[in-house]
């Protein structure tokens, strides 16, 4: 976890925060997290405090995965040691985040032309300009590559570092992490950064947390627009834009992202056959099932099965 003078205390704490509560809760061993600044020395946060138990870049020579967290909002270009050292963490086959700001030392350090980032919205236009062969998505909550990731703005470092604890340990373990800090236990990283109403109103037709909830508990039905928008007491046309307002999705891709959050899940805590467990998601077959799975996740939920049947394990720094 890179840390530099200025750097504030959320932007820190939150994946300090995530990846240590998969240490305080046991769910892998060997995961562990270093903080380390350009030189070693203690900095000073945006807010005042000292932060001085850190490393410096050699303490992370071998790190599985390089966080940088934020970055100045200056927008300084990286400097050459620290280009150098992401740069070669990411030769060697470790991955990298670029969390916020963060975004701007990543492409600083690595070649990712013809490929998409994000980063908070408000620096967007200051990202495309910095390296303009690199594609900046202007919404998306974080966009994984596998051997990069970037997030955008502040709280979605929360969603991105539950989503790296997904990717390695598992939907159950990330769920268990999100509990435990009573957060939500995933939001696709390609919902809107931000949306018109964040926050649902307290009551009336107007409030869809009972509708989410009853789907959640019914995803083995069909839960077409039609029956959602009935079970919250709204036209179809209503519902359909009050949905995207507090969700920033549409109605099917929520579902379908459930679906497969559930399916993940029983995966990795059954030994249901494929049949069952398409069922119980919803999906109309086996086939129907692997198709989206792949598409979404890049292999087979064969294959996803059998790589969380042992723990995962990986050390982030």
């Amino acid at each position: 976890m890179h840390a530099f003078d200025g750097i504030t205390m959320f932007h820190l704490a939150a994946p300090l925060l995530v990846f240590g509560e998969v240490g305080r809760l046991g769910l892998a061993e060997g995961w562990h997290t270093t903080v380390w600044t350009d030189d070693g020395r203690a900095v000073r946060t945006a807010e005042g405090l000292v932060v001085d138990d850190v490393g410096d870049p050699g303490s992370v020579a071998d790190a599985d995965l390089l966080v940088l967290p934020s970055w100045p909002t200056d927008l300084p270009p990286a400097g050459a040691s620290l280009v150098s050292l992401v740069g070669a963490a990411h030769a060697r086959g470790a991955s990298i985040a670029g969390l916020c700001l963060g975004a701007f030392p990543v492409v600083d350090s690595v070649p990712l032309e013809g490929r998409s980032v994000v980063t908070h919205w408000a620096v967007t236009s200051e990202l495309a300009a910095r390296r303009p062969g690199v594609r900046v998505d202007p919404v998306a909550l974080y966009l994984d590559h596998g051997d990069v990731l970037t997030s955008a703005g502040t709280a979605s470092a929360l969603d991105a570092c539950l989503h790296i604890v997904r990717s390695h340990l598992g939907a159950a373990a990330a769920t268990t992490v999100a509990r435990h800090l009573v957060v939500a236990p995933h939001r696709e990283g390609n919902q809107a950064q931000y949306v018109d109403r964040p926050v649902p109103d307290a009551g009336g037709v107007g409030h869809l947390g009972p509708t989410l909830d009853w789907a959640l508990a019914h995803l083995d039905r069909d839960l077409g627009v039609d029956e959602l928008a009935d079970r919250a007491g709204m036209s179809r046309r209503n519902f359909t834009r009050r949905f995207a307002e507090v969700t920033g999705t549409t109605p099917a891709r929520w579902v379908l992202a459930r679906r497969l959050d559930e399916a993940r899940t029983l995966l990795e805590t059954t030994t249901w056959p494929m049949t069952r467990v398409a069922t119980a998601c919803g999906f109309q077959s086996v086939v129907t099932f692997r198709q989206n799975f792949v598409a979404a996740y890049a292999t087979t939920p064969t294959s996803y099965r059998e790589r969380f049947t042992a723990s995962g394990r990986t050390a982030a720094r």
